[in-house]
């Protein structure tokens, strides 16, 4: 296989001489660095090691986090990697060095952009779309139609300083005035990049090829443009990968070039550095589009929470970048409001408690719960992180907006501009679960129970965790060695919670709600009721299959409509068989405080969450 490297050179990657892979991804606090190794004729995780990132003050060098968390992985395998500052390759009969070395990052912000499209509904939000899915954060969305006047655009690009500016607009053959208009705005603010104040701010041009000749004369000498193919060249197709291409290959020369350290970083590994939101979210379509399924994944941070989704194969991924567990926590309280923070806690406690809490943790952001009422409340809030992140991700994963529908004569006035929303939860096949939150909950049990109520899914779903932070690493060793990060993720990353059994519709509480009939393993059957209102925990271990004959009652849909009985294959997990009966659409926790806490209790001791 063949990598271009920075310098334009081709590097031969021979994927069957590959036995050892050292992987490093450099996170705004942490640097985590794996070592995989092939075993008779497969690859396993031998390894793990981390360090402080060390991109800021007083050290301004990444590589130092880097070495320190190789270090790591040194003494705990026996092997060495290092030889003084250089990552060693293997000799011939040699038991020591690495046969490549990979890397991801997000640390000193990851990277930031700001678009800029014709209309907002459709061009620019094409343009989100491809920065997003490039594993960007998307500062702003500069649009003709988004109702600021020209200087507050003008300033708004001038104060943000971000690493680069996506510009889109006009299908082919279309309209260019203003596009071009767009460019002038952007040659008027003269923006500045964050990193490295003797270069240009680099700008893509993925707009009209028609306008390519005025936004050259626009913006040629005022940037570092670069031109590639219309993100949108006909109304009903969005063109997404050159321009997420071109981000790539620009992050590398541009932004990563001037970050402190990462020049030296990027001489080290045998292919380009990936931002880390971009890896994870390759592994994500990797297992929507090879399973052919539909999954919805995400990554629970101390700043962010990325949501990635696989829908009838269109992937798409969006950044709450307000919305984190420490860092930004307040902003979770803010965006939720008191009384859904409040909902989730299973006993007593002051708002004015529970609001210090917030604010000492958003202080002293490295600082794990000590207590299990700690561990509570701070699970409460990310479930309101997982719900907020996920209604965001709701709103950018549509259809394509300004394309006529096919319709019938009653909707023919009816039309609308608007794309629907292509997150399916009826048809979600599984859920994957990353960040601190979830993959190091006490008890794996919680991290499902969380994500159940944070995302609500419907009909079944499967549920899995990130073990121990490794999917940006095998997202960007999948572009290397495809069957490797395959192996890995499977059996040393992924953990499978087991599977979750969710009615959609309402009754009275305690009227009965799904019967379930499940062959098990071992050939034995059992008959489950589960009345509206109530969970309930079926062991089913990992790597166990069951067959479920589903029966919802009339009001209840599990797949097929309501009433309508569905058989499936049932997959089991560390957690088990989750049976959710609390309804769905709408779903409604008590509203009394005491019914409230009595409900929450019931359920965390059916599934047993905590420690009696």
């Amino acid at each position: 296989m063949k990598k271009n490297d920075r310098k334009g050179k081709n590097r031969v990657i021979e994927k069957n001489k590959i036995t050892r892979v050292l992987a490093t991804d450099c996170g705004s606090t942490t640097t985590k660095a794996i070592l995989i190794e092939k075993r008779g004729e497969e690859y396993r995780l031998k390894v793990r090691g981390e360090a402080p990132t060390t991109v800021e003050a007083p050290f301004e060098d990444v590589t130092r986090g880097v070495l320190n968390s190789v270090r790591e992985v040194e003494e705990l395998s026996g092997i060495n990697i290092l030889d003084g500052e250089k990552i060693t390759k293997p000799k011939k009969g040699d038991k020591d060095g690495v046969d490549i070395y990979i890397s991801t990052s997000s640390a000193g912000g990851g990277l930031q952009m700001m678009v800029a499209g014709v209309v907002l509904t459709m061009t620019a939000e094409s343009a989100a779309r491809a920065a997003l899915g490039a594993g960007a954060i998307v500062m702003d969305v500069i649009a003709s139609n988004d109702g600021r006047l020209p200087h507050e655009k003008i300033e708004r690009i001038r104060t943000l300083r971000p690493d680069m500016i996506l510009l889109s607009g006009g299908i082919d053959g279309g309209t260019i005035s203003h596009v071009v208009e767009l460019a002038e705005l952007i040659r008027a603010a003269d923006p500045k990049p964050r990193f490295g104040t003797g270069y240009s701010l680099p700008v893509i041009y993925a707009g009209n090829k028609d306008a390519r000749e005025l936004i050259l004369k626009t913006l040629n000498d005022k940037s570092a443009l670069v031109v590639v193919e219309n993100l949108r060249p006909v109304l009903e197709r969005e063109n997404l990968q050159p321009a997420r291409q071109r981000i790539h290959d620009l992050f590398m020369e541009h932004v990563m070039a001037h970050a402190p350290g990462y020049k030296k970083l990027m001489d080290w590994t045998d292919v380009p550095i990936m931002p880390t939101p971009g890896a994870v979210g390759l592994l994500i379509e990797n297992i929507g589009k090879t399973e052919k399924i539909n999954v919805l994944g995400v990554d629970i941070g101390g700043a962010t929470t990325d949501i990635f989704s696989v829908f009838s194969g269109i992937f798409n991924r969006t950044v709450s970048a307000n919305l984190g567990l420490s860092y930004s926590i307040s902003n979770v309280l803010a965006e939720a409001g008191e009384a859904n923070i409040m909902r989730w806690i299973p006993f007593e406690i002051d708002t004015f408690e529970v609001r210090n809490r917030i604010r000492n943790k958003m202080i002293r952001p490295t600082t794990i719960p000590s207590t299990l009422e700690e561990l509570k409340i701070e699970q409460a809030i990310a479930r309101e992180a997982l719900r907020l992140a996920l209604e965001q991700h709701k709103s950018m994963a549509v259809g394509l907006k300004g394309v006529q529908q096919e319709r019938t004569i009653s909707d023919a006035f009816a039309q609308t501009l608007t794309g629907e929303t292509l997150v399916d939860m009826m048809a979600l096949n599984m859920i994957v679960g990353s960040g601190g939150i979830l993959s190091h909950s006490p008890r794996r049990v919680q991290a499902a129970l969380m994500m159940i109520d944070g995302f609500l899914p419907e009909g079944v779903t499967r549920l899995a965790v990130d073990s121990i932070f490794m999917m940006p690493h095998l997202g960007v060793l999948s572009e290397v060695h495809a069957e490797a990060a395959k192996e890995v993720f499977e059996k040393d990353c992924l953990i499978p919670l087991g599977t979750c059994i969710a009615p959609v519709g309402e009754s009275k509480p305690g009227a009965k709600c799904v019967s379930v009939k499940m062959t098990m393993p071992s050939g034995s059957t059992e008959d489950i009721n589960v009345n509206f209102g109530d969970m309930l925990l079926i062991p089913l271990a990992k790597g166990e299959h069951a067959k479920a004959l589903i029966d919802p009652e009339k009001n209840f849909d599990i797949g097929a409509g309501r009433g309508k009985r569905i058989e499936v294959e049932i997959e089991g997990g560390v957690a088990g068989v989750i049976i959710d009966g609390r309804g769905r659409q709408p779903f409604k926790l008590p509203q009394a405080t005491k019914q409230r806490i009595e409900a929450l209790n019931e359920w965390a001791h059916a599934l047993d969450i905590y420690p009696k």
